[in-house]
């Protein structure tokens, strides 16, 4: 069992290394490409839709195919992306580069699916702690991207950033390679019965753990993305937000080693709660100052936030349903949370452009209050509940 989650763990870090790489360069690209700047993060909000658009696609493979070649076909895709993305560089061509970013949102959106999987190698006690190490891969692919847009950026020249995505092309080859050794539960059988996705999704459980998903993902992606273009607004260059990135990449996915203990001994409620405190943090400090250290430790405490929620998200949504349902209940949630993720980056640049950087970071708060209103109104319930027992 563990070694099939530290497979998983491999996998997960490469994907997500190319993502990580992208959230550098994305903002940056977008911005030097477009005529009107406000479409400057255009590229992460199509990403971003094709993930959500993902998540029906992949239910469906991984329902009738099984695991291993629904993630294979997210690596394809990640490929792809990553091809289109250089050839939007190579002609300096804005609508092909977003095009780029349809594969690439597919291909993300697939490997979203390898914290479910980690749940179904894993026996129920060890569920969370296989569900954050999986996540944990971000660790990997937080020293891994940034470094290689920092390394490979200019060894094309004058094309900045052709080299980097020449590169982030190979990941998803190694991990095809990796998967050939990876050995899930197959799926459950067409007729193995269970509720409707209508009927999941009006389950407490499935409700709380959905909107904590989208406030976690949402609230973390409104920030991050326009953080490199408020940098090099106040005149910082791609090392210093692809550092920046990087300390809020490793923030994301460190506590993994810690968080499903955490989980284990106060509580979802508890982890959860904590992470939105840790979201509203972020806010304070960036309202402070746009020095490098406010940005540094702003995105590294926005990063911790993001993990506390979203692991305690996934925690939740496998409470909701039974394992004929997963597959369904798992499409619904990703479909619900990166919905909202498309929706923020959308809304990021648009904002950032209109109305500012402080706008931008009080945007936050509404989303925070409504995330622990429905952990409140969850745990009332089960009290109540437990009561009348």
């Amino acid at each position: 069992m563990k070694r099939q989650v530290w497979l998983l763990f491999c996998c997960q870090a490469l994907m997500q290394a190319a993502t990580v790489g992208q959230a550098v360069m994305a903002a940056l690209i977008g911005h030097s490409l477009a005529e009107d700047k406000s479409l400057s993060t255009l590229p992460v909000a199509i990403q971003m839709t094709a993930t959500m658009a993902a998540s029906i696609p992949a239910s469906m493979v991984f329902a009738r195919l099984g695991r291993k070649p629904g993630f294979i076909l997210g690596a394809l895709g990640a490929m792809a992306g990553s091809l289109t993305f250089a050839a939007g560089v190579w002609f300096g061509d804005f609508t092909l580069y977003c095009i780029g970013a349809i594969p690439a949102g597919l291909g993300f959106g697939i490997a979203q699916h390898y914290r479910f999987a980690a749940s179904e190698v894993a026996t129920p006690a060890y569920r969370p702690r296989a569900i954050s190490l999986v996540m944990t891969g971000g660790i990997l692919a937080a020293a891994l991207g940034p470094e290689l847009v920092k390394a490979t950026r200019d060894v094309m020249p004058p094309f900045l950033f052709l080299g980097t995505y020449l590169v982030l092309a190979c990941l998803p080859l190694v991990c095809m390679a990796l998967l050939a050794f990876v050995r899930v539960p197959p799926p459950p059988a067409r007729n193995a019965g269970g509720a409707s996705v209508w009927e999941i999704m009006q389950r407490p459980a499935f409700i709380t753990a959905a909107v904590t998903g989208m406030v976690a993902y949402g609230t973390m992606n409104l920030l991050m993305t326009s953080t490199p273009v408020e940098m090099m607004l106040c005149g910082f260059g791609v090392g210093a937000s692809a550092t920046v990135i990087q300390i809020h990449a490793i923030a994301m996915f460190g506590p993994g080693f810690f968080t499903g203990r955490l989980i284990t001994r106060f509580g979802v409620r508890a982890v959860i709660t904590a992470g939105a405190a840790l979201t509203a943090l972020c806010v304070g400090i960036g309202l402070l100052g746009e020095s490098f250290a406010h940005f540094g430790i702003a995105l590294g405490v926005l990063g911790l936030g993001w993990n506390f929620m979203f692991v305690g998200a996934t925690n939740l949504l496998a409470t909701a349903h039974s394992p004929a349902e997963r597959v369904r209940a798992q499409a619904a949630n990703d479909t619900i949370v990166f919905g909202t993720v498309a929706c923020t980056a959308f809304a990021s640049g648009a904002v950032h452009a209109q109305a500012g950087w402080a706008v931008l970071n009080l945007a936050v708060l509404p989303a925070l209050a409504l995330a622990l209103a429905m952990i409140a109104w969850q745990y009332a319930r089960g009290a109540r509940q437990a009561a009348a027992g």
